[in-house]
């Protein structure tokens, strides 16, 4: 497996963590394909509950993909980390636990496709976001359909036009993260939240983020009729029986993810 990216598994989280400090942690090919192994083997382990995105040291959470690599290649070939990229963009939208990303560094172009792609995100009061190729003659063209779905629409176009940077405390007012946090408090943040989701019903989480995510494109009655099946669904669980049980008894639940 590749050293540009570590996988570790902790107190039920599964830590994924870019691994390439002196890159200032941008995205090799290699990269992609241990995202790509690492997320099924976390979806996989019955003791993973969650996974946290992050990146080594403070130089960036991620400046996107490594351009040195892709200059010297030629149509297809140029392309082909794209389509990689692209198939790590949609496997994260279709993974069922929560993905968080603890954002200690600036997060850049394809760095906000990964930050953009996980549920909940938490990041440093002092770090910026931004979408920057504008400035070398391309577009953030994956990206954007990322952004059109997180910001409302006037923000994500000026980002992509402008390529400006986007401090933090901002990002956080329009709705481009969770939470911006001072830097001290970063890791508290990121440990006490993932205790919160993988408290959780697996199969719950699962079955909510499905629905949460086929319903964001439909039309309003639409939706309403596919987010009452997916509760059927969801009551039907073991755990959704557990949940109420445990509520009625005035207990914590013990989840089992059936």
């Amino acid at each position: 497996m590749s050293e540009d990216l570590l996988y570790e598994v902790k107190e039920r989280t599964a830590f994924l963590t870019i691994n390439r400090e002196a890159k200032r942690n941008a995205i090799s090919q290699e990269m992609i394909t241990a995202f790509l192994d690492y997320l099924d083997r976390a979806d996989q382990d019955e003791d993973v509950g969650a996974v946290c995105i992050t990146g080594v040291g403070e130089k960036a959470f991620c400046s996107g993909a490594d351009l040195a690599t892709t200059l010297g290649k030629e149509g297809e070939d140029r392309l082909a980390g794209a389509r990689n990229y692209a198939e790590l963009l949609k496997k994260m939208a279709r993974f069922g636990k929560p993905l968080l990303a603890r954002v200690n560094g600036p997060c850049l172009a394809g760095g906000m496709g990964l930050m953009l792609s996980c549920d909940i995100v938490i990041a440093r009061n002092d770090v910026f976001f931004c979408t920057p190729e504008v400035n070398v003659g391309i577009f953030p063209m994956m990206v954007g359909a990322l952004l059109y779905r997180n910001v409302n629409r006037k923000k994500a176009i000026d980002m992509v036009l402008t390529g400006r940077r986007i401090p933090a405390p901002d990002a956080e007012n329009i709705g481009l993260i969770t939470r911006a946090v001072e830097p001290e408090r970063l890791d508290e943040e990121v440990r006490k939240t993932l205790k919160l989701l993988t408290s959780k019903s697996p199969i719950g989480i699962r079955i909510g983020k499905e629905a949460f995510h086929s319903m964001s494109d439909m039309p309003f009655e639409g939706a309403i009729d596919y987010l009452c099946k997916a509760l059927g669904r969801a009551i039907s669980t073991e755990d959704a029986r557990e949940g109420m049980m445990a509520f009625i008894e005035k207990r914590e639940p013990k989840f089992k993810g059936r």
